[in-house]
């Protein structure tokens, strides 16, 4: 069983910065896609950012220039730099990733940013 464990959420101000990790473990033979999301309070969860193993990467419209996704093969972990970071940014985020060749279907339990001065 793969497993999802998301870390690095914190209470910021506007402006500020954090940095996510989410280590992916288990039995697992190649990742090629690692993503995050995230759900605000009374919201639908949302895909933030995608990166294959072959180094692509897309990020929604709304965090495009801010945020950084990027991931660690020999660790099996995925990173979010978050840079100028703002009040609707405040979610719980999570992260997913197609391991084998399938999608982890039991999501981790998220880490919660806050933006808020």
């Amino acid at each position: 069983q793969v497993q999802l464990v998301e870390s690095g959420g914190d209470l910021v101000q506007p402006g500020g910065s954090l940095r996510l990790s989410c280590v992916v473990s288990g039995s697992i033979f190649r990742i090629y896609v690692m993503e995050w999301y995230r759900q605000a309070p009374g919201k639908q969860r949302e895909l933030v950012a995608v990166t294959t193993s072959d180094g692509s990467t897309n990020y929604a419209d709304s965090v495009k220039g801010r945020f950084t996704i990027s991931r660690d093969n020999t660790k099996n972990t995925v990173y979010l730099q978050m840079n100028s970071l703002k009040p609707e940014d405040t979610a719980v985020y999570y992260c997913n990733a197609e391991v084998n060749g399938r999608r982890v279907t039991r999501w981790g339990q998220g880490t919660q940013v806050t933006v808020s001065s």
